[in-house]
């Protein structure tokens, strides 16, 4: 195999890597806004939280502990966050939540800042995943693969939760019109609640799955959180395929970006944000949702 397909191919899974890594958080945003008509600026504040709880207990007890209690103990603080602060505005001006979690993402990375300090945190590569893995010429990393295999069983099952089950099927018609529900006489409020859980856990498990190769520092969240944005706009407002899809489509164009003009793999996503919202203003896959009409 040629040695520029080599790295071709392999700058296109690194650029992958870090899509999937955008998309987990950009599910939950969706989710999160979709459902309950929250932009959650704090979003990014989550994940830096998981990558903290996740160095954490990894310390102490190991990397497949950190692996599990990152995203429940993240998922738990999100139901206590939307119990006590997102409920409140979920039927008021869309700006005063967009106040409160701005605020929110403030005092979680200062509160990180104050805990732990503001110097970036080594978090190892556990030992059973280190090393590569070699097809023919071709030698990826074994933690970043299983990353990747991780994350598509989190989509996946994600998925299947909201298409398959009586809990999705609520949340979809949440989405579409909340006000046929409660005529139904089903309570929205459990299911807002699991929603911030099963977002908020996500950002939570994205961080515990890129410490080891992003660091951990208190800045980590809002440096994720725009990128994150931008995926939800390519994607579309309230489809999951669209935000799948336009994670994945970031991360390739990022990985041939840096294959061909590396100084403009940061821009890339941008310029292709703008070229979609050029084409099609409602993203890749946007659908429209009643109540935002």
């Amino acid at each position: 195999m040629p040695m520029e397909l080599v790295f071709l191919i392999e700058q296109l899974l690194n650029g992958l890597l870090v899509g999937v890594a955008y998309l987990l958080i950009a599910l939950g945003l969706s989710l999160i806004f979709s459902l309950g008509g929250i932009v959650n600026l704090a979003h990014g504040g989550f994940y830096a939280i998981g990558a903290y709880i996740g160095v954490e207990v990894g310390n102490r007890f190991g990397f497949p502990a950190a692996f599990v209690a990152a995203p429940l103990s993240v998922a738990l603080i999100g139901m206590v966050i939307e119990r006590t602060l997102f409920s409140r505005f979920y039927r008021a001006d869309p700006i005063l939540s967009l106040l409160l979690t701005f605020g929110l993402a403030m005092v979680i990375e200062q509160a990180l800042r104050m805990a732990f300090g503001a110097t970036p945190i080594p978090f190892s590569i556990p030992a059973f995943l280190k090393g590569q893995v070699f097809l023919g010429d071709f030698i990826y990393s074994r933690y970043r693969l299983a990353i990747l295999v991780v994350a598509a069983a989190a989509v996946l099952g994600l998925w299947l939760l909201l298409q398959r089950t009586a809990f999705g099927r609520v949340v979809r018609a949440g989405v579409q019109n909340p006000d046929m529900v409660g005529a139904l006489g089903i309570s929205l409020t459990p299911y807002l609640t699991a929603v911030a859980a099963i977002g908020i856990g996500l950002a939570g498990l994205a961080g515990i799955m890129l410490a080891p190769i992003s660091g951990v520092h208190p800045a980590m969240g809002s440096e994720i959180l725009t990128a994150a944005f931008v995926v939800v706009v390519i994607g579309g407002l309230g489809s999951f395929w669209g935000v799948v899809a336009a994670g994945l489509l970031v991360g390739l164009v990022r990985g041939l970006t840096v294959y061909f003009i590396p100084p403009a793999a940061e821009a890339s996503m941008y310029v292709l944000m703008l070229a979609v919202l050029l084409t099609r203003p409602r993203g890749l896959f946007g659908e429209r949702i009643l109540r935002f009409e």
